[in-house]
């Protein structure tokens, strides 16, 4: 009897060591932190970066068009031409983004989705070359055409870089891991805003320069992400190779025992049944999938045409407006993508205790309360000298609510929302969508500013009241859940039976870790240890 409560005891204690090795999942690992900040410092970062790095030299590079016209044709370009020249200058990085997009899922069937981020910075380099060589080429074609690459790399890398990060991420992190996107970008932002400075390289002998900065970011990741592990959910499910899964699901988690993660992604393949991709025809005809896609679809459309793009258009005329000297603006404007770094910081660091809905809602619902009260003090701007303080205000508060939840969080959704058969189909649907509201935004905006003068911010706040509500009444909260437990919470709404996990999926999802009594074969109680999975 005693041999047998001492074996019981000693069995007792290696349960709960296996429990306790279990929760060491729950923090970061090198790995995982290596693969965050290196993985969003080449991709969302460069993309971030492209967006503010062409207002600075602007003036510069349309005199280097003018000069350029002069030398092949003898005469100055027209200012139409000239116009419509740098037009297709800015836009084509939307046109490129969206080819991007829809490469992207071929890309990640063959190379992986480390393998995609990897092959995408040869895009970075080239067009980092064509763009910083152009003017000693003479060649403004150039600029074009190395705006359309890096547009390319941008699409390929908001949707490879996501999927990345969700998949090599525990599920108690994930968001966290998902921000780094976020926090990226407006890093991007950002230091395309200092590079542009006069101090810097905001000047006509060295404008150049600031688009041969793209490759630096394009090798560091070149320099460290070969060395980091593939997603391991990728290795296991599509590539059926267990051995590297197994050395993947060790590096990020920085344990040894990771038997419990690998049965669950093996569970999960049992469940789909499918593991073939899924192509995007197929997604929408797939009735249990039919609310993720909808979701996916506004919220990502909420992203581009909720505004802030069109703010950075008032920002400069409410500065001059306010008395700013126009020497001073371009550093007072610092502030802004200051503040959207800080904001992207500070949801990373709330995602897992506030939850991805809260904070879509709050961000969505923030803005369209800035957005009125921005109208309203545009519209009495002209009548009180301090009334342009409370407009900067507002704007300063508009990026904060944007960067606070729909600046980020989008993309999280979309690789938490759906298995992995369906994710790559997914991914392509959102890039597509993100980036035509984008050219959509582009395009459009200076007829609804011309039309509606400063009641255009209006608009933008009904987008944003139409997707709080929406989220508000559709979106479940996806925190802590795993990939199969998120798609089950749609089966309702989506009118379809929800999988039923097998008994071993019960196991696998069991997220109290502790013991029980069960009956075993001789009639006496035994204890069974439940253990706990990250992903």
């Amino acid at each position: 009897m005693e041999k047998t409560e001492d074996t019981q005891k000693k069995e007792d204690e290696k349960g709960a060591s296996k429990v306790k090795e279990s929760k060491k999942q729950q923090g970061l690992t090198p790995s995982l932190v290596s693969a965050a900040f290196f993985g969003a410092l080449g991709s969302s970062y460069l993309y971030g970066y492209n967006l503010s790095v062409v207002n600075a030299p602007t003036v510069y590079i349309k005199s280097f068009y003018n000069r350029t016209w002069v030398e092949r044709y003898g005469e100055p370009v027209g200012g139409e031409t000239l116009t419509l020249l740098w037009s297709i200058t800015v836009s084509i990085f939307a046109i490129g983004g969206l080819m991007g997009a829809l490469c992207v899922s071929l890309l990640i069937k063959v190379l992986g989705r480390k393998g995609t981020l990897l092959l995408n910075n040869v895009f970075a380099v080239i067009a980092a070359v064509l763009m910083s060589l152009g003017e000693r080429a003479g060649s403004f074609e150039m600029l074009v055409v190395g705006r359309f690459i890096i547009g390319v790399d941008s699409g390929i890398s908001l949707s490879a870089l996501p999927m990345y990060l969700g998949e090599i991420s525990p599920r108690n992190i994930r968001g966290s891991i998902g921000q780094f996107n976020s926090i990226f970008i407006c890093l991007g932002v950002f230091t395309g805003q200092v590079l542009g400075l006069p101090e810097f390289l905001g000047q006509e002998s060295r404008w150049n320069f600031l688009f041969a900065f793209l490759a630096l970011p394009a090798l560091l990741q070149l320099c460290v992400l070969p060395f980091l592990p593939e997603s391991p959910r990728y290795l296991l499910m599509e590539r059926r190779d267990e051995a590297r899964a197994e050395k993947a699901f060790q590096a990020f988690l920085g344990k040894t025992d990771v038997s419990q993660e690998l049965e669950e992604v093996h569970a999960e393949s049992r469940a789909q049944n499918n593991l073939r991709m899924v192509s995007v025809t197929e997604l929408f005809r797939n009735q249990a999938m039919r609310w993720q896609v909808i979701t996916v679809v506004i919220t990502m459309a909420c992203y581009q045409l909720c505004g802030l793009n069109a703010i950075w258009y008032y920002t400069n005329g409410i500065l001059a407006e306010a008395g700013f000297a126009m020497t001073l603006i371009p550093y007072i404007t610092l502030s802004t993508g200051g503040i959207e770094t800080l904001a992207a910081i500070c949801s990373g660091l709330v995602i897992e205790r506030v939850g991805r809905r809260p904070l879509l809602i709050f961000g969505f619902s923030a803005m369209a309360v800035f957005f009125g009260l921005l109208t309203i003090f545009l519209n009495f701007q002209s009548q009180f000298p301090w009334m342009p303080y409370l407009s900067f205000t507002c704007i300063l508060a508009i990026i904060a609510s944007f960067c606070s939840g729909p600046g980020g969080i989008p993309f999280v959704l979309t690789g938490e929302l759906f298995e992995q058969s369906y994710r790559p189909a997914a991914f392509m649907i959102a890039g597509t969508v993100n980036w035509l509201s984008n050219f959509a935004v582009g395009l459009l905006f200076p007829f609804i500013q011309e039309s509606l003068e400063t009641y255009a911010f209006l608009v933008f706040l009904v987008i944003c009241v139409g997707g709080a509500v929406y989220l508000y009444c559709i979106l479940p909260e996806t925190k802590n859940k795993t990939f199969m437990e998120i798609s089950q919470s749609f089966a309702k709404i989506n009118k379809v039976s929800g999988p039923i996990p097998d008994k071993e999926m019960e196991v696998v999802l069991s997220v109290k870790p502790g013991t029980k009594e069960t009956a075993n074969a001789n009639g006496t109680a035994a204890n069974v240890i439940e253990m706990e999975s990250s992903f």
